[in-house]
């Protein structure tokens, strides 16, 4: 299963990773249109989290033990058991957050024009995610692991 890791050490937090992430997820996959021209403007599906000199991109874990997928009032996030990557169903989304309370990473991001919850795909599609194929400092890599992962990713 694969994973993105976030080498905090060398993010100097310039918020490209968001920038590409919501043009990915646009309806034009165009830059400048994405953020100039389309109606519905892009959501990134990452934070970028910012203290002092230390900055680092927070997306969705895709734990092993995903407490947004047993909290979901309405089956909306959902865990691939062979993938691994957890998803979520913008139809069956009805914007309550409780998957956004129940995450410990504090990873998923509320949509509020469409008042569902936007979080990591690994971009469907593209063989790199957006945000592992545009950072400039390569702090955000996209790893395969093994097994229980979750108390390590802490």
């Amino acid at each position: 299963m694969k994973k993105l890791q976030i080498k905090k050490e060398i993010c100097i937090g310039c918020g490209l990773c968001r920038v590409y992430c919501a043009t990915q997820h646009s309806n034009s996959k165009d830059i400048l249109k994405a953020f100039r021209k389309e109606t519905t403007k892009p959501v990134p599906r990452l934070k970028v989290e910012r203290q002092n000199e230390t900055s680092f991109s927070v997306p969705c874990r895709h734990c092993d033990e995903p407490w947004c997928v047993y909290s979901c009032l309405t089956g909306a996030m959902t865990k691939d058991p062979v993938t691994g990557v957890v998803t979520s169903d913008p139809d069956k989304c009805i914007g309550c957050w409780t998957c956004v309370v129940s995450c410990p990473n504090s990873a998923l991001v509320k949509d509020k024009t469409t008042k569902v919850v936007k979080k990591c795909d690994f971009c469907p599609g593209l063989e790199t995610p957006a945000c592992v194929a545009n950072c400039p400092n390569e702090a955000i890599v996209l790893i395969e692991v093994q097994g229980q992962t979750a108390a390590a990713e802490k």
